[in-house]
């Protein structure tokens, strides 16, 4: 029995999905694994389901209806979390722009350096992207810049989706109030937790862009990221999140591991 859940949602990753769970299973920390499949018509549910029985017990599946955001897969998966005995849960990319390895360095941040949400941080330590066209980097980072300068977030990659959450964060997060379902929610995440007083902390990593199946990144994922924030800072100021009563917590803090 392991402590640890790792939620990936899929949709149509066929290439990449039994590679994914076969290398998260070999790290020499025991994770569970939780796919989240929102009936991938490329057959990705079924691929999990046949390796259910490689990994019983410790491959989980949840099958949904139809696409209903990453915001509300992660939700789902926190749920399931919370429900079981786990105390550290992680949110990760099927498609290996996130490296599996990092995983362990992720929940040392917080089992060593008592980070209550350790953040897989892309420019902590500069631009560490790998594959991405020049396009692409430019409007990431400043979008991470942008949040930054709105909402006073101290995170250097804002919009980044590689995380650690200890236990006691997911409890205090109202899942029923979350606004957002696309990128803008990995936002809202971390500004929810930032304002509680849960301590955040950047772990350097280097993220590659996929090499098989296709992003699902749109024009309207971004403005809804880029509006989203303005409203997030302006509830805030009407309605002030309070912060969570821990004794180790550091209210207002990051703080950046060094790769």
């Amino acid at each position: 029995m392991t402590d640890s859940l790792v939620i990936i949602p899929t949709y149509n990753e066929k290439e990449n999905i039994e590679r994914m769970v076969r290398f998260v299973f070999s790290l020499e920390y025991p994770f569970d694994l939780l796919i989240i499949d929102d009936n991938s018509p490329d057959g990705t549910g079924d691929i999990v389901e046949r390796l259910q029985e490689s990994y019983p017990g410790k491959l989980h599946l949840l099958r949904r209806p139809g696409k209903q955001g990453l915001g509300t897969a992660y939700v789902a998966g926190f749920q399931y979390a919370l429900e079981r005995h786990y105390e550290f849960v992680f949110e990760m990319d099927c498609d290996f722009s996130h490296n599996p390895e990092d995983l362990i360095r992720l929940r040392e941040a917080c089992v060593q350096q008592g980070a209550d949400l350790a953040i897989g941080s892309r420019y902590v330590t500069g631009v560490n992207v790998v594959n991405w066209p020049m396009s692409r980097v430019l409007l990431s980072y400043f979008a991470s810049k942008y949040v930054r300068f709105i909402t006073g977030l101290p995170v250097h990659d804002a919009t980044a989706g590689f995380k650690c959450y200890r236990r006691r964060v997911l409890e205090h997060i109202p899942f029923d109030k979350l606004r957002f379902k696309g990128y803008a929610f990995q936002i809202e995440m971390k500004f929810l937790a930032w304002k509680m007083g849960f301590r955040l902390v950047e772990v350097p990593i280097i993220f590659t862009e996929r090499l098989e199946g296709h992003s699902k990144m749109s024009s309207s994922i971004v403005r809804e990221a880029m509006v989203g924030v303005i409203w997030m800072k302006l509830r805030s100021l009407i309605k002030p999140i309070p912060k969570v009563a821990f004794q180790n917590i550091v209210p207002e803090t990051t703080k950046v591991l060094a790769g």
